[in-house]
């Protein structure tokens, strides 16, 4: 089997693992705590992320060459995230997936700006196309706008600044040391609110989307100990998939099987909870996967692979 092959083969399991997650995320809505879930996944995913580099004998390593750069993207990643899965106990699965996926259009915003990189007119264009695909989802309007959108499109561009960022550290800090730098600020932010929150004596019962995040923690519920545990597990394994695929494949065969999460929400969507996008949905989705497509095709022709480089999640 090629290398571009087994990379397409851990993409797509690596999505599946995610839609996985997602899900359990989202059907915990009811009865769970978000920062507790963000908190522990962190624990778990820290210590299977470890436990891998031990069994492969790769260096295990916590400290970063760039400490003030780790914690701005180690931030913007526990913002992101926190973000995209409060969306998912507000909006169905599929289209808070499909707006994550305008994250190449950030990226490429973003390169224009900060690293000079040259966009003409046919990735401006993908951008414009996508942008108005995310409009299809959202459908704005002045007297019924649902803020929860907006969430997963806070995550896009938090998530494009920090690969940003990423593509600058990399020469030092390896993509494993910055996977556990991600865990470690959900850790210390999770905690960090929580502790906050509990001496403010602040409740957000009955408040929608932060009564998930801030409802008291579960220990005695072992449905809910069982689900945070499948969490943190298939979420870790899913981003050591993707991380190998990125290693061991060209980025460009394999970047765009990640759209496949997109698929796959789709029907675990309706299988779980009969969620169907509408038509202008669907035709954002398509506008939104052929312009990201269209930028990874772009960057290749052009010699400047920005929006395909490692990913994290």
């Amino acid at each position: 089997m090629s290398v571009d092959r087994l990379g397409i083969i851990l993409i797509i399991a690596g999505m599946s693992l995610f839609s996985i997650q997602d899900l359990l995320i989202k059907v915990l809505a009811e009865h769970g705590s978000l920062l507790q879930i963000y908190v522990l996944r962190g624990v778990i995913g820290g210590l299977v992320i470890l436990g891998y580099l031990y069994i492969t004998g790769r260096p295990i390593r916590f400290g970063t060459a760039y400490p003030l750069l780790t914690v701005i993207r180690s931030t913007f990643f526990f913002v992101g995230f926190m973000s995209f899965y409060i969306s998912l106990s507000l909006m169905p699965i599929a289209e808070a997936t499909a707006l994550f996926f305008i994250s190449p259009l950030f990226i490429t915003i973003l390169s224009w700006f900060l690293l000079n990189y040259q966009v003409g007119l046919y990735r401006l264009s993908a951008i414009i196309i996508g942008f108005i695909g995310t409009g299809l989802i959202v459908k704005p309007s002045s007297t019924n706008f649902e803020w929860a959108y907006m969430l997963p499109i806070i995550t896009a561009l938090t998530y494009a600044i920090s690969m940003m960022i990423a593509k600058h550290t990399r020469d030092q800090d390896t993509v494993f040391q910055q996977t556990i730098h991600m865990y470690l600020g959900s850790i210390f932010y999770g905690l960090l609110i929580l502790v906050v929150i509990n001496w403010l004596g602040l409740s957000f019962e009955g408040v929608r989307g932060l009564e998930y995040v801030f409802r008291p923690w579960s220990f005695s519920d072992l449905m809910i100990l069982a689900s945070i545990t499948t969490i943190s597990v298939v979420g870790t394994i899913g981003m050591i998939f993707l991380i190998s695929a990125y290693r061991i494949a060209q980025p460009p065969v394999v970047a765009p099987f990640e759209y496949t999460l997109l698929v796959v929400s789709i029907i675990v969507g309706y299988a779980a909870f009969g969620e169907v996008p509408d038509a202008y949905s669907i035709t954002g989705m398509i506008m939104i996967v052929f312009c990201g497509l269209f930028i990874f095709v772009r960057e290749e022709v052009r010699g400047m692979p920005l929006a395909i480089k490692i990913r994290l999640r």
